[in-house]
């Protein structure tokens, strides 16, 4: 794979319940209301299993995502194609983590940056 190695935590408190985070992190339907404009393929299942493997596509850039795991706090997604590496996310009452590291192309920090803060936003307008 081309591209540089990068790594990056953020954290950032969200004014959402533990139950809507893990809603809107591992239902397919939320992930794809807040997750814009970063597309996942149609058809996938309601809710993101261990051994699921879909695609997203940022521009014209194909990420490929294995569900490695869902905890009921946590969820790990293994990543190949445009970015070779992991998503961990974590969560509670009133936050949420992201973990990204992988080698890319892409600026992989801002994006993270970004998806949180969408997320917050899709939260907040609930």
């Amino acid at each position: 794979m081309l591209g540089i190695f990068q790594q990056s935590s953020l954290r950032i408190e969200i004014a959402a319940s533990e139950a809507d985070l893990r809603q809107s992190l591992t239902d397919s339907g939320k992930l794809q209301q807040w997750l814009s404009p970063l597309r996942l393929e149609r058809g996938l299942p309601e809710q993101l299993q261990p051994g699921l493997t879909f695609t997203s596509w940022a521009g014209p850039i194909a990420i490929q995502q294995t569900v490695d795991q869902v905890q009921p706090n946590s969820l790990r997604l293994l990543l190949s194609q445009g970015v070779d590496g992991f998503h961990e996310w974590y969560w509670g009452d009133g936050w949420v983590q992201s973990r990204l590291e992988g080698v890319s192309l892409l600026p992989l920090n801002l994006a993270q940056t970004a998806s949180l803060l969408q997320l917050r936003r899709f939260l907040a307008s609930k």
